[in-house]
């Protein structure tokens, strides 16, 4: 429910109209509490979210992530059920995660991640060899050595998730209310200025993605998070791609495409990308495009797949780039609980796993601000200590 104005008291305002923004409020309408949702922008996810590779899988690296999206994805699979509302479907498709290797030395840590990974209960993950991978997928090239595969990952519709989870929570939304201050006294949150003026409450989150540092500033709170532009280059026709294929990934390169409509988006996550400044207009990177689809680049998606060499030599340029944020932490996990101002909370920094990690997340905030999880017991938390990790952000 949009708000002509905002409400002069809540219970709770989650800032934020993302995704994250959208799970605080539906699980925290579940402890009893009443959220509400502010959002600075016209309407909710239409910044990072949607922007979004639009995919969901349980091959990590680390329990501790597998766990936590594992339970995003029971929220998924059985959404309906789960949120008691029908108007917005996910449009789930489990197609799988297929990632690739050209190089043998990668091959023994591939079979061991597939095994620590059946210690964990992910006993679903098949180790494919070349012969396989080639049967089942014949677009790969003959250089590709070894895969691993796990068929019931899969694709979602971020949008629909989004306002989902906000039609669930039943919380209402102020559309253009920028939050621009908090007022603090004795060390505890009394309320949250906002562009259509201030709203009374002694609890609030700040849950808007690349932008949480810069509005927990507002507050002298200073979160452990930098912001890495990232790309997603969509090929709208694109004939040679199956449209039953899974998310194929260049595990030595980052880049990685999967089936959109009647074409394809493709993505890599550089791990030499810098961080910048965090901002409400991402501006698209011209040469990304090339980058990915000509076959003369180190990143180029043709090097695993040679059909994407086809769709170089076509020529023209039937295709755009969109661009957003991810948010992250020095460990590459979310923060998640109460800041040093009593009654402000956070839930951001998923290090480019917000859509998958943050429906369970959220439950972990829920429990924090309901006093249903002991402090120590949130491996979230902003005082644990940070240990720095080299991990994928696909």
């Amino acid at each position: 429910m949009a708000l002509s104005s905002p409400s002069r008291a809540a219970d709770l305002i989650v800032i934020g109209g993302g995704v994250v923004g959208a799970a605080t409020a539906f699980h925290a309408s579940r402890v009893g509490l009443r959220p509400v949702i502010v959002e600075a922008r016209g309407a909710l996810c239409t910044l990072t979210t949607p922007r979004a590779t639009g995919a969901f899988r349980l091959q990590f690296d680390n329990l501790e992530e597998l766990e936590l999206v594992r339970e995003s994805v029971d929220l998924f699979l059985n959404f309906a059920e789960a949120t008691g509302q029908r108007e917005h479907d996910l449009g789930i498709r489990q197609q799988g995660y297929l990632w690739l290797t050209t190089e043998r030395g990668r091959m023994e840590r591939q079979r061991a991640l597939v095994e620590r990974q059946a210690t964990w209960g992910l006993t679903d993950v098949e180790l494919l060899s070349a012969d396989e991978i080639r049967g089942r997928f014949p677009y790969v090239g003959p250089n590709v050595v070894q895969g691993r595969f796990r068929a019931a990952d899969g694709f979602i519709d971020t949008t629909q998730l989004t306002l989902g989870l906000a039609r669930a929570s039943r919380a209402p939304v102020a559309l253009g209310a920028r939050v621009t201050g908090f007022r603090i006294e004795d060390g505890r949150l009394r309320s949250v200025d906002t562009s259509r003026g201030p709203i009374a409450t002694d609890r609030a989150v700040i849950a808007c993605g690349p932008l949480s540092g810069v509005v927990a500033g507002l507050a002298g709170v200073e979160l452990p998070i930098q912001t890495v532009l990232r790309h997603k280059l969509v090929v709208p026709e694109v004939p040679e791609v199956p449209p039953d294929a899974p998310m194929t990934i260049d595990e030595d390169t980052g880049t990685h495409w999967r089936p959109a409509a009647r074409g394809a988006w493709l993505l890599c996550t550089d791990p030499r990308t810098l961080p910048s400044p965090p901002t409400e207009d991402p501006r698209p990177d011209p040469e990304f495009g090339p980058s990915l689809l000509d076959p003369s680049s180190p990143l180029a998606a043709a090097r695993i797949v040679p059909f994407w060499r086809a769709v170089w030599e076509r020529g023209g340029r039937d295709w755009y780039v969109e661009a957003g944020q991810y948010t992250m932490t020095p460990d590459h996990r979310p923060l998640i609980g109460p800041t040093p101002v009593e009654g402000l909370y956070v839930n951001t920094g998923y290090s480019g796993h917000g859509i998958m990690g943050s429906p369970a997340g959220s439950r972990i905030l829920a429990g924090v601000l309901s006093g249903r999880l002991r402090p120590e017991d949130n491996p979230f938390r902003l005082d644990r200590t940070f240990e720095r990790r080299e991990v994928d952000t696909l």
